[in-house]
């Protein structure tokens, strides 16, 4: 006797169908980019393609990109690539004439409301016979004392393109050389914007550390102590990243140092937290002032 069926065998196929079509659905769906920000673990150098910029980042021997679309960035942006390294070489940046309202609406309003602080010590202390080359055993003590650049050079590791941005939006600027033969300096400015300033003197640290209102937009900033000779034009480390005992880790023994952040260049869940004398940044923003509004609107409402 033939068994009896439940349903037409129509209906069934059409629900069989409809399962499947859900399923099929669902699998596009999550292959489908949320966002035009993306992460990536190849290593390839810093470039440019037809619709995306590519920036690319390396802590503790890994390298990350970060992919954004053209339209997303937040200033038109030419990377000029350097041969042989994985940061670009230097960046020229241009405003947008369409965003000019949300220019003006993280903009300093006057020459005394914000300053950063150019880290130029930072600068030549990663530049060529710099200190690094001493910390990779590649040159002896000499590498200790390096010449104090003549202007900026901004590199991946002196915060390159922030400083280049800030400018764009009229904040004011002065070099670690001016805060440190002139501490006074800062306290013509409402607010002081401390950028990967690793390097800095003790006067330097301590007319930082004393304004009531610094951003540290930079994790690691006010690492390691350097001693200053003007007579040569030349500055010297005295203390810090491990010099001259292996277990200094901040020169200043600074209870602040938040330098365990900078290996989070994704910046995924960035936020500015709160110390006593102002805000400080959870992650290593290499290039999020090129295309994340949210950083640029912290700068100036924090």
């Amino acid at each position: 006797m033939p068994r009896k069926i439940s349903g037409p065998i129509v209906s069934r196929k059409v629900l069989v169908a409809s399962v499947i079509m859900i399923v099929l659905g669902a699998v596009l769906i999550a292959s489908v980019p949320r966002t035009r920000v993306s992460l990536d673990d190849t290593n390839v150098n810093t470039h440019s393609t037809s619709d995306y910029v590519q920036f690319t980042t390396m802590n503790e021997g890994k390298i990350e990109k970060i992919i954004v679309h053209k339209s997303d960035l937040l200033f038109d942006t030419e990377i000029i690539d350097n041969k042989n390294n994985i940061h670009p070489k230097s960046m020229i940046i241009e405003k947008k004439p369409e965003l000019a309202d949300f220019y003006r609406q993280v903009a300093s309003t006057n020459a005394t409301e914000a300053v950063f602080v150019y880290p130029i010590f930072t600068q030549a202390a990663y530049g060529k016979d710099g200190f690094y080359n001493y910390y990779n055993k590649d040159c002896d003590i000499k590498c200790l004392t390096v010449a104090i650049p003549p202007g900026f050079i901004p590199t991946y590791s002196s915060s390159m393109s922030i400083s280049k941005v800030l400018p764009l939006l009229n904040y004011s600027e002065i070099t670690d050389v001016d805060v440190d033969k002139n501490p006074d300096i800062l306290k013509k400015y409402h607010k002081v914007i401390i950028l990967h300033n690793e390097y800095v003197t003790k006067k330097e640290f301590d007319a930082i550390t004393s304004h009531p209102h610094v951003i540290y937009a930079f994790p690691n900033a006010l690492y390691a102590e350097v001693r200053t000779n003007y007579t040569d034009n030349t500055f010297t480390l005295v203390r810090g990243h491990g010099y001259p005992s292996s277990s200094i880790g901040n020169g200043f023994d600074w209870k602040f140092d938040n330098s365990r952040y900078e290996y989070d260049t994704a910046c995924k869940n960035m936020t500015f937290y709160t110390i006593p004398n102002g805000k400080m940044v959870n992650c290593y923003p290499a290039y999020r002032s090129l295309f994340d509004k949210t950083f640029l609107e912290m700068i100036k409402e924090s």
